[in-house]
């Protein structure tokens, strides 16, 4: 199993060393990852389980361990988290069953081609 707190720490070093090659690169990101506490139309903990479910849908461990830290800092609940991630599952589910219907007609397509 993954040290996910050592994995933190190492991933925010690689970052800083990121930002120091490319700044523009990390000041843009801390834009777009700043835009909602500008607005705080949702609060920091409602962010951060958002943050969560869509950190699963596109399988981002390290989105995954900063998240999950913040979740936790902005007051989080394990059933709130859980709550969230059954969200991401039902997500991933229903994106499964749309690309199912594509493949479907994909297949149309080509055993039209062939017949």
């Amino acid at each position: 199993m993954l040290n996910w707190t050592e994995y933190r720490k190492e991933l925010v070093g690689r970052i800083g060393e990121l930002g120091k090659l490319s700044p523009d690169t990390l000041a843009g990101y801390q834009t777009l990852s700043n835009a909602g506490k500008k607005t705080d139309v949702l609060d920091a903990k409602t962010r951060e389980l958002i943050a969560l479910a869509v950190s699963v849908t596109t399988r981002c461990d390290g989105c995954i361990t900063v998240h999950s830290a913040e979740a936790l800092k902005q007051g989080a609940s394990r059933e709130e988290i859980a709550e969230a991630l059954g969200v991401a599952v039902a997500l991933n589910a229903g994106a499964a069953m749309v690309y199912s219907a594509r493949v479907l007609d994909a297949v149309k397509a080509h055993e039209a081609v062939t017949a």
